[in-house]
């Protein structure tokens, strides 16, 4: 645990993507199986553990320590897992030497293992050296392994140093251990041993297996850049790891072996498996200039939720059909109405919808049949689900990914023909010539083509023709070109501070609007947000809550809002939707702070009446 715990102090403070390279594939070389399949795992998203929440871990500090210091220690630092491995006392046996065990040296603080990574890495050839000479190897020294320690370590645990075993009394629990243990143990069980490892662990370890075990790592790696790191294990292109993801299962040991050269590349015996998807970039209006409008083909962008429809053949010949998430989640128990459909094998990506008399509905209308674990006949009728394809995968036992776009997309409209099937459609393509054709389309899709739908379009999609379809989000592929969202002027009420890199800032803002209250108008909250403001912003409102707090509850502040007193921001949002866990009676969706109304005094904001009047205009769409 140590060794994965030096890994992830040093990544959280290493800005470089190349270094961040250099540090994984420095430890996939040099850490055994399984341990480094785990760390692959949990760097991926691929590992969690139902049990330990974070209100656990709050019990356990609570009663190793003062409440009060605890609150106004996690208040300051803000962020849970740093606080407890910052507080966590020693444990009275870990005063004293064991037979075999001598005392420990005192524990690096976090931090110490990026100092050290750092100065390494000045003596130590860079990715991009070796890109520039022709090579994808990266067999650089390896800032984890200390002098006499490189090589030779696969095959015992990478905790198993010199350094390990004296750094720790009792000696500390490995990656694959705690992995195993959290799999099996149950909730009654789990406070002790969370208290074991603890005790056992220090500071930066404490730390790593708090994120861990939360699944809140937060560390600055994407699951892409894990994966490539793994890929440059073995001198693989990354993409060819992405295409045998779905199939492989922590900790990977086929993976490494193929990467290694012990074994042959794996296959996914997975008649239906999952794809990891690809996503476009926002698109600016400073983009266009350096685009050409020939090389695209634009579709609408659906008000729904992405899916994947995949179907397959397994060994008896029989078709397996499943629905997954944009995450790769199996949903098909909420939708068995669509299940039917997916006869053919192939995979499809496309859009989930409500269809009702052809019309495709809003998403308030769509969010009645997500999440369900029962799904009735009454509501497969009140709410039947439909499939809009804009991209084909597979094709029988054809991967299509590597094939260009336009290429992909005459396959799904033969695909698509041939399913002749009334829950599945095409997503119809936009004409258009000129970026100014696209413009005119975008503001008004029902004159372009989407007609009647036109109010489910949430904007416009542009593809590369001669694009394939990569996982992740590559640059200038794909674009998202959304219809302008909705806008109103709200009040700053509450701040929190962040998580990560924003833990020393208050970047979490809850605003409200007016409304009549029994003492003259008042401000409810009607949302919380905590992005679309930029770096400078951020700092603009930090130094307003700071000098602005008027109460403080544990983390929160509240923050002065009066008529003339206070700061007006400007959110956008996509949509409203009636919520009574909120005192307005609305909830929105996916606000984001656009502007800073310094301008505006709190009184011009806007009035609960006016969400209302959306609110019951989107309603309206859910009644049958």
């Amino acid at each position: 645990m140590n060794r994965f715990a030096e890994l992830l102090d040093r990544l959280a403070y290493e800005p470089g993507r190349n270094n961040k390279l250099r540090l994984l594939t420095g430890y996939f070389r040099e850490v055994g199986d399984p341990d480094r399949g785990y760390a692959l795992a949990a760097l991926t998203g691929a590992l969690s553990f139902k049990h330990a929440k974070p209100a656990l871990i709050r019990d356990l500090i609570a009663a190793r320590t003062d409440p009060v210091l605890f609150g106004l220690s996690y208040d300051y630092v803000g962020d849970l897992s740093e606080t407890v491995a910052l507080m966590w006392p020693k444990a009275q046996n870990n005063s004293q030497s064991f037979p075999g065990h001598p005392s420990p040296p005192p524990s690096p603080t976090r931090g110490e293992g990026a100092q050290r990574s750092a100065a390494l890495s000045a003596s130590t050839i860079s990715l991009s050296d070796f890109q520039s000479e022709g090579r994808t190897s990266l067999s650089v020294p390896s800032p984890l392994v200390g002098e006499g320690q490189g090589g030779g370590s696969r095959g015992r645990d990478a905790d198993e140093s010199p350094h390990a075993r004296n750094h720790n009394n009792p000696p500390p629990p490995t990656l694959t251990e705690v992995v195993t243990t959290l799999r099996t143990l149950g909730k009654t069980e789990l406070p002790k041993q969370l208290e074991r490892w603890l005790d056992e662990l220090d500071e930066t370890g404490r730390w790593a297996l708090l994120k861990l075990v939360t699944g809140a790592l937060r560390i600055g790696i994407s699951a892409r850049l894990a994966k490539t790191a793994a890929a440059a294990l073995g001198d693989k292109d990354p993409h060819e790891v992405e295409l045998i993801w779905p199939g492989l299962a922590p900790p990977y040991l086929d993976l490494f072996a193929w990467l290694e050269g012990r074994a042959e590349k794996p296959v996914n015996r997975d008649p239906a498996p999952f794809r990891p998807v690809m996503l476009a970039h926002a698109i600016e209006d400073s983009d266009f200039a350096a685009l050409d409008p020939a090389d695209y083909i634009a579709e609408w962008k659906w008000d729904g939720i992405r899916v994947q429809a995949v179907a397959g053949r397994d060994d008896r010949g029989h078709i397996t059909a499943r629905l997954y998430s944009r995450t790769g989640e199996d949903i098909t128990g909420s939708f068995p109405d669509l299940v039917p459909s997916l006869r053919l094998p192939g995979a499809i990506d496309g859009e989930l919808l409500i269809l009702r008399e052809g019309r495709v509905q809003s998403f308030n209308v769509l969010q009645q049949r997500l999440n369900r674990k029962v799904v009735s006949p009454k509501l497969i009728k009140e709410f039947p689900i439909h499939l809009r394809a804009y991209d084909l995968l597979g094709d029988d036992e054809n991967d299509l990914r590597e094939l260009p776009f336009a290429e992909r997309r005459e396959r799904l409209e033969t695909f698509i023909k041939n399913l002749d099937d009334p829950r599945i459609d095409l997503s119809p393509t936009v004409a258009f010539a000129s970026w100014d054709a696209l413009t005119a389309a975008r503001a008004d899709p029902a004159s372009a083509g989407a007609g009647e739908d036109a109010d489910a379009v949430e904007g416009v999609m542009l593809k590369r023709r001669d694009a394939p379809y990569l996982p992740g989000r590559p640059k200038g592929q794909w674009w998202k070109w959304k219809r302008d969202p909705h806008i109103i002027d709200a009040v700053l009420m509450y701040a929190q501070r962040g998580h990560g890199k924003r833990s020393s800032f208050y970047s979490d803002y809850t605003f409200g609007v007016w409304t009549a209250g029994e003492g003259g108008d008042e401000l409810v909250p009607v949302g919380k947000a905590y992005f679309g403001f930029t770096d400078e912003e951020l700092l603009q409102i930090d130094r307003f809550v700071r000098r602005n707090t008027t109460e403080k509850f544990g983390p929160v502040r509240h923050v002065v809002h009066e008529g003339d007193k206070g700061l007006v921001l400007e959110v956008a949002f996509e949509g409203l939707q009636r919520s009574p866990r909120h005192k307005s009676g609305v909830a929105m969706r996916f606000p984001r702070i656009s502007r800073l109304r310094w301008d505006k005094p709190p009184r011009e904001a806007d009035r609960l009446e006016t969400l209302e009047r959306m609110l019951k205009a989107e309603a309206a769409e859910i009644e049958v």
